[in-house]
């Protein structure tokens, strides 16, 4: 089976416009002319593609190939139409592919011609073209031809390894399953979740549990199916949920002044259809801790003291090597309670802790991610 939107994907990604394979922002065949269009770019395909398939995209950017989607389309009278216009008309069915990130209601339109192997042409007036005329490719121009010229078989082989890439099938499912468990993470806890008898779900990462709650980290995701991956580093500590219809990863960040506790960041929602679709939802669900302002007034001091004594080469007393451990953490403390001057701070530390000390540059440096994701979101 044919997975369509790894089709479209593989004809975006890897064609220019050519002799079996066009694109368009939207077609119009409820008007003469945008009619006549698609007859004619139908017509020249078929003859320009004899023995395979040849397919058109309709939703998309001719400049970029960014996929904007169109309506909804019936494709209940399109052959219909191809029948009464053309002469030795090919097949041809328009099928509506749903994609992830499209607004609802839009999709991307697939038309699929096959030809009979005999020459189509016009059968009659429509628009500005004639009767009888006979069209065919030129790189991405239609143009017409004379009407005895031979069919040639040019892309059967470059349309054969197009959709042999975009098939679906058991032994490709599989090879991507056995692989990324025993192969590319044989070091690591793996797992693997099958939804909709159709998507398969492989995860791998160090686990951990606190107080009776699973944590991971270091953790690769893999929607096996349709090459959608994410990834989680040794900072992060996520989790990890599933049921029948959805798998949900929540990213964690740890704080606190003293004792730290998970607080919920982020969380990442893969839902799965009946239809064969699927959609990927992320929203930021961090809510922080709140501390009395005359403490954070004493930390936050504090931490300016400790850097200028980094900055300056003087050495550390034994419970200031312990506060400069958790400098970034209760740094981004304070800038999650109003103390916005913080992340200047922070930004300012960045050298002077990657040259003292590694681990505490990398939590720096998670710091700061974190304040980039609430600040953006």
């Amino acid at each position: 089976m044919i997975n369509k939107r790894l089709l479209v994907k593989n004809l975006l990604a890897h064609n220019d416009e050519n002799s079996f394979y066009d694109k368009k922002r939207f077609i119009n065949i409820g008007e003469r002319e945008g009619k006549a269009k698609f007859l004619k770019h139908v017509c020249a395909m078929a003859n320009s593609n004899p023995r395979n398939n040849s397919f058109i995209v309709v939703g998309v950017e001719d400049e970029d190939n960014k996929i904007v989607g169109v309506d909804f389309f019936d494709d209940s009278k399109i052959q219909n139409l191809v029948n009464a216009y053309l002469d030795n008309p090919p097949l041809i069915s328009y099928e509506n592919i749903p994609f992830p990130h499209l607004p609802e209601g839009k999709v991307v339109g697939l038309v699929t011609i096959r030809s009979n192997g005999k020459i189509c042409s016009l059968r009659k007036n429509i628009w500005k073209y004639y009767g009888g005329s006979v069209f065919f490719r030129e790189g991405s121009i239609s143009l017409p031809k004379a009407f005895d010229i031979a069919l040639k078989d040019i892309n059967s082989q470059a349309v054969a390894t197009i959709e042999q890439h975009a098939r679906n099938n058991i032994e490709l499912t599989l090879d991507g399953v056995i692989d990324f468990m025993n192969y590319r993470h044989k070091d690591l806890l793996s797992r693997y979740k099958v939804f909709k008898e159709q998507f398969v779900v492989c995860w791998a990462g160090n686990q951990k549990k606190v107080k009776g709650d699973v944590y991971y980290s270091r953790v690769d995701i893999e929607l096996i199916n349709e090459q959608v991956k994410l990834f989680y580093s040794a900072l992060d500590e996520i989790s990890i949920s599933f049921d029948e219809d959805s798998f949900g990863i929540v990213e964690y960040v740890q704080l606190g002044l003293g004792e730290q506790k998970y607080y919920p960041l982020e969380k990442v929602l893969i839902t799965f259809f009946e239809n064969g679709t699927y959609q990927i939802k992320s929203d930021l669900i961090f809510e922080p801790p709140l501390y009395d302002k005359k403490t954070l007034y004493h930390i936050y001091n504090a931490n300016k003291a400790l850097l200028q004594k980094l900055k300056k080469g003087l050495a550390f007393k034994p419970s200031e090597k312990a506060d400069i451990q958790h400098l970034p953490a209760t740094y981004l403390i304070c800038y999650l309670n109003g103390f916005e001057e913080a992340k200047g701070h922070m930004d300012a530390a960045r050298p002077l802790l990657k040259e003292y000390d590694t681990a505490i540059y990398n939590s720096l440096k998670e710091s700061l991610r974190i304040i980039r994701k609430v600040k953006y979101s």
